[in-house]
């Protein structure tokens, strides 16, 4: 049984930075994409940012772009999100995905292309 555990999120002011871990156990093979997702009170979950197997491809939300950044540490199998420049409407709880795939080429900013969840790390930007 796959898990993944996220670490990372707190309270920041705006302009400010937080790095977000997600760790994963428990697996035979985890070598798909992985990816990290947000939701608001209220609203839908949406993605924030994806790697595919061996980071050769990166996508993110636009809304991101310039400020966040996705790297994976493979030996462990650890995906990281670096935010920096952070706003307000950043605020929401961010969560780490992974599908079960053993290879993929393009990440999905789609939850539902993704079969392991985190249960999550809150995130909140202050003005």
């Amino acid at each position: 049984q796959v898990q993944l555990v996220e670490s990372g999120g707190g309270s920041v002011q705006a302009g400010g930075s937080l790095r977000l871990s997600c760790a994963a156990s428990g697996y035979t093979v985890l070598s798909g994409c992985m990816a990290w997702f947000r939701q608001a009170p209220g609203k839908e979950r949406e993605g924030v940012a994806g790697i595919s197997t061996g980071g050769r491809r990166i996508t993110y939300a636009d809304s991101v772009k310039g400020r966040f950044t996705i790297s994976q540490e493979n030996a462990k199998i650890t995906l990281y999100l670096q935010m920096n420049s952070l706003k307000p409407e950043d605020t929401a709880m961010y969560y780490c995905a992974a599908d079960r795939r053993t290879f993929c080429w393009v990440p999905s900013m789609d939850p539902n292309a993704y079969n392991y969840w985190g249960q999550g790390t809150q995130v909140t930007v202050s003005s």
